[in-house]
């Protein structure tokens, strides 16, 4: 017969167990350089410690927590490297845009028509946030290139952990509709070329802001 504790890791899946560590880091609840002990997190739960060092494993390899000596850490990152991650989203996200202005279906431009249509009527900053976010999902879905969505998937993860205020100011959440609307335009047309740079126009300028909120913390 298996013991209690067997029984509560045996019916906890990993997955539960990832996406709950992993929400906690990109919300905010566990910043950079915290530590987390599998053993606090098994106790947490209410699961044995296997699924938790699964779930931990996983976020190492995307990126979001390192090894330490009492378990695991949240990557901490330098400056040089959210520059190289804002980049390879820029040329990633910039293709996308392309993709997605030749390969759309009709389906893929009414799902992007309806969230940019939502975030033009919302005046909830956390909401917009969100709906932008969900924008770009669409957008990458609409180019029908999976490692690009996986790629960017990871990569958005990533910056979280680093969102800024000047990122989510209520000024460049408009600024972001309004340059959602340009690339939709694009899309909507075909014009790839327009798509991509665009596209390219929108992510330089938030990087900016990331890199000028960095270089004043």
């Amino acid at each position: 017969m298996s013991t209690a504790r067997g029984d509560r890791g045996a019916d906890a899946g990993t997955g539960s167990h990832y996406a709950r560590i992993r929400r906690s880091i990109l919300d905010g609840q566990s910043p950079p350089g915290t530590v987390l002990i599998p053993t606090g997190l098994s106790t947490q739960f209410n699961v044995s410690r296997t699924p938790v060092r699964e779930a931990l494993i996983r976020l190492e390899q995307e990126g979001l927590v390192t090894q330490a000596t009492r378990g695991y850490v949240v990557r901490t990152r330098t400056p040089q490297e959210i520059l190289e991650i804002c980049e390879a989203r820029i040329a990633l996200e910039s293709t996308a845009a392309q993709a997605a202005a030749t390969r759309r279906t009709e389906l893929d431009l009414a799902r992007l028509v309806h969230v940019h249509e939502c975030a033009v009527a919302s005046a909830d900053p956390a909401k917009l946030q969100d709906l932008n976010e969900q924008w770009h999902r669409v957008l990458r879905e609409a180019g029908h290139n999976a490692t690009i969505i996986e790629l960017m998937d990871r990569l958005d993860a990533q910056l979280k952990v680093y969102d800024f205020g000047a990122t989510t100011q209520p000024e460049n959440l408009a600024l972001i509709v309004e340059e959602h609307a340009r690339i939709l335009d694009a899309v909507r047309r075909g014009d790839a070329a327009a798509a991509g740079q665009y596209m390219i126009e929108h992510q330089s300028r938030t990087k900016d802001l990331r890199m000028a909120a960095l270089a004043r913390s």
